[in-house]
């Protein structure tokens, strides 16, 4: 594509032509100027002998700014003849659509048959009019199309006929006249445009399902777009909550891979017996159904998208605290290859590439990649003298892309992911050295995950459609000696997971009315095939247990605008879900025998049943400020504890949340700065607690109320160019209303609930220079954290700092890295078990290292 200056025009418009071709529709493109040259008096003398032919052809090139780009008409006798005696055939287009992008919006002008020729283009002010020769418009109702603000920095799009064989299409901008290009392919013309061109933030969200600015949402949601993963290193889910107020996770990444927990507006999981996590976790729509599979190795990410607050109505699987949605990169035709490379202390070292390439042009493509991360340990134990904690991850993706028509998609993706990692970071509380520990017995964390999924989206005119039908299986094992070889347990957990998804909602273009209706089945087969905990003078007890749960559910909502600045929307789903479950639990006897401790419960069942709501409105104050009110129920339904001592500790009941939300979201200076305000209350009945006896171990599940309230404030900035600022603050005071322990008669009530810190913050400063210099500092910060119901365990205020420098060339960068560089110490975990000493999980030392990357 060549591309050519436009004196006084912010942008540059081109043109595709289809061309015939062996290998498939081929397209030329050409510059349109709008400025006239001075050499073309002399190119129209030379064109007189085609008088006829010529003074059509001078309209669409007498902007080419030279000879060389003008292709002269035939001149031979038959081809004058011929095109004397040809009529141009008028061609109809039958339907008009706009499309958004990640860039921007694509306005498509449809044909039942024949190819729209060329249009020619000028500019006229912040407008870029397109002429269409030898077309009449023939829309289902008859009218010209216009769409008033179909994106930010689009003023609208206007498609008339200006007389009975010429077609006008008119593109305005907010300031500038749009950046465009036009292409033409199987009976359509389709203008991109590029919202916005002197906008420096925009993003571009599916969090509803359809593709919209962020600012436009009515809910709070954080977007990390890709460059952003880039250059924040994120490979993991406590990479992404570290760009997220009031979203905290842990993961003890050196082993112990089934205590991943985390807290998102004060909701946690340190329940992990529970059915489903508060949180929906997806990873190209496919659900994870346990927090102890969380501890994956991402790759290859195109965005992440955080909503907090409960999310029923437009998902497949439901959420009671929010939803994280990783969106990986998606095939397309055109070729890349982009590799990296790191390596740092404690001989990490991590190796990534992802492979790109249309397999038959415009029809099907393929995308795969594949990382590898390892590092060695950094505890010492004394009992061996070993270092132990290393860390070992493989993950790998692909994706098979089919496009058979403009409006139907096909893709089969796969994840596979493999952890082997060493010893967890555990060690008593309080220890005189945290890396430090004296264990006769080294444990380790394995992880195998695979996943397949095939997904069918239909984009028509009247209505969109999409299936995803997805297989997850899942196999961990974990041995987790205690600080002196005191405890270890060993658990076997495999997991299979069938999920269906159906989507029907309105098209793109809806723009008063926008409507969406979905069903969802799960089925889940958890197995804990063989967990084992042994107890000094008292010996080894073994526990098993299998549960099945199917799910059904369907859900919609609708949103309307009332007025042009008011828009109300509300939704429900209905979801029911049968479980049943089989456990055991048993001594092990110095000959290997098994006494029962209790019956073993067999095929014991529970069903649950609910309707949940959702509504709210949204209100455009003005171009630059939107305010929203959302009113919101969350649930999770009740399920079996293959734990329970006893029939009346087996069952638990159903949880329900009422979450009320006021926001504003704000953009200014062109979309340089970017602030967003959100204040919440979560009152939540029923909460699925995992109870602690007075030994400091778990067993029974309780149900109990809490109430947690925060506000939260993010703010994205561009002061100058390639500075770019990110802050954000989020602050939760998430405490239990009333909480009895029945096992240890504790009154726990007023106490904060877990692993939720008080306050979150991060800071960012970013510069990213035209010579090629890139430099970025990162300020994380947590307020105090509790990780036990009685409060007794807990982490003060601390801050980790991070920071990232390097040289960027077109195809290649280099860069220094430093992890915690002030060396912070602090836990991300702490168990009261075994009395006395307990124990705790700490964070990384400081690391650092070099990484390179290249795409070709």
């Amino acid at each position: 594509m060549k591309q050519f200056s436009y004196p006084g025009f912010a942008g540059v418009c081109c043109l595709v032509l289809a061309q015939p071709g062996f290998a498939g529709e081929q397209q030329r493109e050409t510059e349109i100027s709008t400025k006239k040259q001075d050499t073309w008096s002399q190119v129209e003398k030379k064109l007189t002998s085609t008088k006829n032919e010529a003074q059509k052809t001078q309209t669409s090139i007498s902007n080419i700014s030279q000879l060389s780009e003008i292709q002269l008409p035939k001149t031979s006798a038959t081809d004058l003849l011929t095109q004397e005696n040809t009529t141009p055939q008028v061609i109809k287009v039958t339907r008009i659509k706009l499309q958004k992008t990640q860039s921007g919006l694509e306005i498509v002008l449809e044909t039942l048959q024949g190819e729209l020729s060329q249009p020619t283009t000028r500019v006229d002010g912040n407008t870029l009019i397109a002429d269409i020769e030898n077309v009449v418009l023939a829309l289902p109702d008859g009218k010209n199309f216009q769409s008033q603000t179909p994106i930010q920095g689009i003023a609208s799009v206007t498609v008339t006929q200006l007389d009975d064989n010429k077609v006008q299409v008119l593109l305005t901008g907010v300031e500038n006249a749009p950046i465009a290009r036009v292409r033409s392919s199987d009976r359509r013309l389709i203008f991109s445009l590029d919202s916005a061109p002197q906008a420096d933030i925009e993003l571009i969200v599916t969090a509803q399902k359809r593709p919209e600015d962020a600012q436009d949402v009515p809910i709070s949601v954080t977007v990390i777009p890709r460059q952003e993963i880039e250059d924040a290193q994120i490979n993991s889910f406590v990479g992404i909550a570290n760009q997220t107020p009031n979203f905290n996770f842990s993961s003890t990444s050196s082993g112990g891979t089934e205590f991943n927990t985390y807290s998102l507006r004060g909701l946690n999981n340190q329940n992990f017996l529970t059915v489903q996590d508060s949180v929906a976790f997806y990873i190209d729509d496919v659900p994870i159904d346990y927090n102890g599979f969380l501890d994956l190795a991402l790759l290859d990410l195109e965005r992440v998208e955080v909503l907090r607050g409960p999310q029923s109505t437009l998902y497949g699987r439901n959420s009671s605290g929010g939803v994280v949605n990783i969106i990986s990169r998606q095939a397309t035709p055109e070729p890349e290859t982009r590799i990296s490379a790191s390596y740092g202390r404690y001989n990490s070292r991590e190796f990534q590439f992802s492979l790109n390439d249309a397999l038959v042009d415009d029809k099907l493509s393929l995308r795969i990649a594949g990382a590898y991360r390892g590092q060695d340990g950094f505890i010492k134990n004394l009992a061996t003298g070993n270092e132990i904690g290393e860390r070992s991850r493989l993950a790998a993706r692909a994706q098979l892309l089919w496009t058979p028509t403009p409006d139907w998609t096909v893709s089969f993706n796969s994840y596979n992911s493999f952890t082997d990692d060493g010893n967890p970071t555990y060690n008593k509380l309080n220890p005189s050295d945290p890396f430090e520990v004296n264990l006769q017995t080294e444990g380790y964390s394995k992880l195998d995950t695979n996943t397949q999924a095939l997904k069918v989206g239909y984009n028509g005119e009247g209505f969109r459609a999409t299936s995803i039908t997805a297989r997850r299986f899942t196999r961990q094992e974990n041995v987790v000696p205690g600080s002196t070889g005191a405890i270890q347990i060993i658990d076997g957990i495999g997991s299979t997971l069938w999920t269906q998804e159906l989507r029907f909602q309105s098209p793109e273009t809806a723009e008063r009315f926008q409507w969406l209706l979905g069903s969802y089945y799960e089925s889940r087969d958890f197995n804990v095939g063989d967990a084992q905990t042994d107890f000094p003078g008292f010996g080894r007890f073994r526990r098993t247990g299998d549960d099945y749960r199917q799910t059904y559910a369907v859900f919609g909502q609708v949103d309307y605008k009332l007025i042009e600045s008011l828009t109300v929307f509300a939704g429900l789903r209905y979801e029911s879900s049968d479980a049943s479950s089989d456990s055991t639990y048993e001594s092990v006897n110095a000959d290997g025998t098994l006494t029962p401790l209790r019956p073993a419960f067999n095929n014991e069942k529970v069903s649950n049943n609910a309707l949940i709501p959702r509504f709210g409105l949204k209100y455009q104050l003005n171009p630059n400020l939107m305010g929203y009110v959302t009113i919101a129920e969350g649930y999770r339904p009740g399920g079996l504890n293959y734990r329970a001592n006893s029939e009346a500790e087996l069952r638990f009941g159903e949880e329900k949340t009422w979450s009320y939300e006021v926001g504003l979201k704000s953009s200014w200076l062109n979309n340089r700065l970017i602030a967003n305000l959100s204040v919440f209350h979560n009152d939540v009945n029923n909460y699925q607690v995992l109870q602690y006896d007075e030994s400091g171990f778990f067993g029974r599940v309780n149900n109990v109320d809490l109430k947690a309230t925060g506000v939260e404030f993010e703010l994205k900035a561009k002061p100058a160019k390639g500075f770019d600022l990110t802050a954000s603050v989020g602050y939760v005071d998430s405490e239990y209303k009333n909480y009895f322990n029945s096992d240890t008669g504790v009154d726990l009530s007023n106490n904060q609930v877990p692993l939720a810190p008080q306050i979150t913050y991060n800071l960012t400063a970013q510069y990213r220079s035209p010579g090629g210099l890139f430099a970025r500092a990162e300020l994380r910060g947590y307020g105090i954290t509790y990780f036990d119901d009685q409060n007794q365990i807990k982490q003060d205020p601390y801050a980790l700092v991070n920071a990232r420098i390097g040289y960027e060339a077109e195809k290649y960068g280099i860069y220094l890295y430093a992890n915690n560089l002030f060396d912070t110490r602090y836990i991300t975990s702490g168990y009261l078990f075994p009395v006395p000493d307990g124990t705790a999980g700490f964070g990384d030392p400081v690391t650092y290292g070099v990484q390179i990357k290249a795409n070709f």
